[in-house]
């Protein structure tokens, strides 16, 4: 379909679905939904088919405070469900055809106590929004995302043998004499933690230094002057091998842990570029604080 005649239909279709186009006094610049999501579209892909319950996706995903501060951000592929409520983020996704980038204002506390069953981080205020952008990068149906997913497998076995390899001589280099985890994770504890273990659900603070296997640096909280702070064991929060040894820890504890780019990046690498695919990464961490989750009463 030509863009002019997709840029007509979703002006259409706007008047259709939300229930006002104009400004928000609260969110100026967005439309708002019946069922309460804020909206802005700020790219319109070549598609104009949205996607269903039970496609798979590959989204390109920020979440945001009100202040503008991205506390999580990372592409994800991930198979659609229908929405359990109302102003879901399900909806969000479920609004964008494949190429849409958009601008979404929800709940704050219907997304971390519904859809991720866990209290709101301390970060973020009482009574505040959150804001998260998504650029819908790849729309699959069931059927296609198994044969892509069978034909690349294939053809990338040789590259997932070459990662194994250079791991296995950077161990035997380093004369790094701990086994790995059924996972695959090395877990080296430096320091021994006092403080109390990481449970599911906790609100845990913690430092860390991510490193490629020569020595070069990615990424440091500690250059930034400025801990990370997540909802142990809610999804998209931080890469699994990263969640893995933190669930190990406890306060006060610091460990090396090397990582196979399966626990980590994968096969695509990271979303910035920074990581690319089928890399091992080492990261040295420090578990700053581990808080049991406390939620407020309803009133």
């Amino acid at each position: 379909m030509p863009q002019n005649m997709k840029n007509i239909f979703l002006i259409i279709l706007s008047m259709v679905i939300f229930s006002s186009c104009g400004l928000f006094e609260r969110h100026p610049g967005y439309s708002k939904t019946k069922t309460g999501i804020y909206f802005k579209l700020q790219k319109i892909g070549e598609n104009i088919k949205p996607p269903a319950p039970s496609d798979y996706v590959t989204v390109d995903v920020k979440y945001i405070t009100v202040s503008d501060s991205i506390f999580f951000a990372g592409n994800r592929t991930f198979q659609l469900t229908n929405p359990d409520f109302n102003g879901s983020i399900d909806e969000c996704f479920l609004m964008l055809s494949e190429g849409d980038s958009a601008s979404f204002i929800i709940d704050t506390k219907d997304f971390f106590e519904k859809t991720l069953q866990a209290n709101i981080p301390r970060f973020i205020k009482h009574g505040d929004p959150l804001k998260i952008e998504i650029r819908m990068d790849e729309i699959r149906t069931e059927s296609q995302y198994a044969k892509d997913k069978a034909e690349f497998l294939k053809w990338i076995e040789d590259f997932g043998e070459y990662e194994k390899l250079v791991l296995s001589r950077f161990i035997q280099e380093e004369k790094i004499d701990v086994e790995p985890s059924e996972s695959g994770m090395y877990f080296i504890s430096t320091h021994e933690g006092t403080g109390k273990p990481v449970e599911l659900g906790d609100i845990v603070t913690v430092n860390y230094e991510g490193k490629f296997l020569n020595g070069k640096f990615f990424d440091s909280t500690n250059k930034r002057n400025q801990p990370f702070e997540f909802v142990y064991g809610t999804e998209m929060q931080v890469i699994p091998g990263l969640e893995d040894a933190i669930g190990k820890m406890r306060e006060g504890e610091k460990a090396i842990i090397i990582l196979p780019s399966d626990l980590a990046w994968g096969d695509k690498g990271s979303s910035t570029g920074i990581i690319p695919p089928f890399t091992s990464v080492i990261y040295e961490l420090e578990l700053l604080k581990a808080e049991a989750r406390v939620f407020e009463e309803e009133e």
